[in-house]
């Protein structure tokens, strides 16, 4: 059997990514390595845990001794690599741990990989998973990231994958390294933390809890279906071509106060309140330091090239994200309480 090593599988895409090759693959051994940091959560996997071709390991990308053992002890034959620091705010309180994570981290990975597969590169791959928050901000509405886009991060988070990014780059034009890279815009669907725009505000909008949004609410982004990103991924690794990078995305810009009166309208429908009852809940914030204006992917290539494209619009997914946050109310508030992290920390000890 094929080994792949998915980092970040307990994460919120990363999670979807796992069971995808999981369910699919049964020719392939997938390993989850992933820190159970506070985004990280096996509950997400409940469904495949005790799959043949599943083996969860507890570990972090920061200590580059526990990831050369890891790589010399099972010999993977792939890597995706998911794991990251990647909440905007965060990196704003706490830089470091987004440059440990994601700049460091990632260099451990493919050190350890460079000195596995140094005699057979031809036959592995390390697919690195990004973000299209490298890019910057797109002022003219007529532009759009493309695969040839300068970098021009403007928070730490961004920058720590920019930096990331530009290692895998290296690796690949220093050592040949096997690599590909996507870049893909905001996801939203299933299991993701309730620290995000969507998922905090259906678990506000539910609680009768304000609605916080940045600034006038003007910032744009494209979203993509979390599911629709896992086949993305699927199709990227199987059929990718060596070195270059794919942007993925939904050709599906809302501005932000736009996303929220949507999921409220979709939110009173659901809950039976009287139309317009929940966006009396909308709090407009103090902005975000550094907030980009929009984001907008240009995905004609990994369409035209690799013949990916998104299947669902954007309000039919988002009425099914609303249905399955209502339908799970255990699972977020065993995320809200943070009693998620105790039951799995009693089970995995920490590397």
């Amino acid at each position: 059997m094929k080994k792949i090593l998915i980092t970040g599988g307990a994460g919120f895409i990363g999670s979807h990514v796992v069971r995808l090759f999981v369910n699919r693959y049964s020719d392939y051994h997938i390993f989850n390595l992933d820190k159970l940091t506070y985004a990280g959560n096996l509950a997400n996997l409940s469904d495949i845990e005790t799959a043949p071709n599943y083996t969860f390991v507890r570990g972090d990308i920061v200590d580059a001794e526990f990831i050369n053992q890891l790589f010399a002890q099972h010999h993977f034959d792939g890597v995706i690599h998911l794991a990251a620091e990647s909440h905007v705010d965060r990196s704003i309180t706490d830089p470091l741990s987004f440059v440990l994570t994601n700049v460091v981290g990632t260099a451990n990975l493919l050190n350890a990989a460079r000195q596995a597969w140094k005699n057979d590169l031809a036959n592995h791959l390390f697919y690195h998973v990004s973000t299209d928050e490298v890019y910057g901000s797109l002022h003219d509405p007529k532009d759009f990231f493309t695969e040839t886009t300068p970098y021009d991060p403007q928070s730490p988070y961004s920058a720590s994958k920019a930096g990331s990014d530009h290692l895998v780059r290296a690796y690949y034009n220093t050592y040949k390294m096997p690599v590909v890279i996507s870049n893909c815009s905001n996801n939203y669907g299933p299991n993701q933390f309730p620290e995000k725009l969507i998922p905090l505000s259906i678990h506000n909008i539910k609680a009768n809890k304000p609605i916080p949004v940045y600034g006038k609410g003007e910032n744009v982004r494209d979203w993509l279906y979390v599911i629709d990103h896992a086949r993305a991924i699927d199709v990227i690794y199987h059929q990718g071509k060596t070195g270059e990078t794919y942007n993925i995305g939904g050709f599906n810009e809302w501005r932000n106060i736009d996303l929220i009166h949507l999921l409220c309208r979709i939110m009173d429908k659901k809950l039976g309140r009287a139309e317009g009852e929940s966006a009396k809940l909308i709090t407009f914030v103090t902005d975000r330091a550094g907030h980009d204006l929009r984001y907008a992917i240009d995905a004609s290539k990994i369409m035209h090239e690799l013949g990916w494209k998104p299947s669902l619009q954007f309000e039919e997914g988002l009425e099914k994200t609303v249905e399955w946050y209502l339908a799970n109310t255990e699972w977020l508030e065993n995320v809200t309480s943070g009693t998620y992290r105790q039951y799995y920390s009693d089970q995995y000890a920490s590397r």
